[in-house]
């Protein structure tokens, strides 16, 4: 244990040459001794961090870049990362919070399922598939750059917002593909996209008042997180998108 360094307040540890496995157990066994945050340093692709806890009261800082599929099946806890995320990052997440101040990589949110990320910059491909909803647990997914191709991709339920703040002039918020097989939930992007980059099954609408309550609410926390200007992010227009029904693919099975 001589990699934990303690004070009144919280726990730090520091996580260099340590194993994934073992820095879990430490992780966990911490949470479980009453620690209500702690500081993992000198993080470094270590996968696996803060999958399947339910600690909704505690809190991980982690300086360094995790591994992959951080947060996954997680029933409650804020990670907050200063640095980039890899991909799978809240595979299946039931609750709690994820904050990443950087950008993350592929499937962000595969089959999210309640809580809330927010990713400062980019992200990859097939961010948001599969993501679903259940009686009041509505995932939400806020990214603060561009998506790649097959953006919300078989999306049954959740929320899906890209601000598109990292743009470069005539550059897509997102790529191909976009909503392909989507059959629940809203996205809303803050850019226009064209109708070769919409998967067939999901379609362009205006948006309605509680749209603008929905966005206004994350987007006052966005900034209150990465610190842009609200009034700058709410001049541009939003689009929103959502499917054109609840069963694309009925017609293609055999009763």
């Amino acid at each position: 244990m001589q990699k934990l360094k303690m004070n009144l307040h919280k726990l730090t540890i520091d996580a260099k040459g340590i194993h994934y496995k073992e820095l879990n157990e430490m992780i966990e066994s911490a949470l479980n001794e009453g620690y209500k945050e702690i500081d993992l340093i000198n993080v470094n692709g270590q996968r696996y961090i803060g999958d399947g806890l339910t600690f909704p009261d505690r809190k991980l800082n982690i300086y360094g870049t995790p591994g992959n599929d951080m947060a996954a099946f997680m029933n409650g806890l804020t990670i907050e990362v200063f640095a980039n995320g890899q991909d799978g990052i809240g595979n299946t997440m039931n609750a709690g919070k994820i904050i990443v101040h950087g950008s993350a990589g592929d499937i962000i949110g595969y089959g999210m399922r309640g809580g809330e990320i927010f990713i400062k910059g980019d992200v990859g491909y097939r961010v948001g598939i599969h993501m679903k909803e259940y009686q009041d647990k509505i995932p939400v997914l806020v990214v603060g750059g561009k998506a790649g191709d097959f953006l919300g991709e078989y999306m049954a339920g959740g929320r899906i917002i890209v601000l598109g703040l990292t743009l470069k002039d005539g550059e897509p918020i997102t790529g191909l593909y976009c909503g392909t097989g989507m059959h629940g939930g809203v996205m809303y992007l803050r850019g226009e996209l064209q109708p070769y980059q919409l998967g067939k099954e999901v379609k362009v609408v205006d948006m309605e008042e509680e749209d603008y309550k929905f966005i206004d609410k994350y987007v006052t926390e966005f900034v209150k997180l990465f610190g842009y200007s609200k009034e700058y992010i709410m001049s541009k227009p939003f689009y929103k998108l959502i499917p054109y029904n609840k069963r694309p693919y009925g017609k293609l099975y055999a009763y």
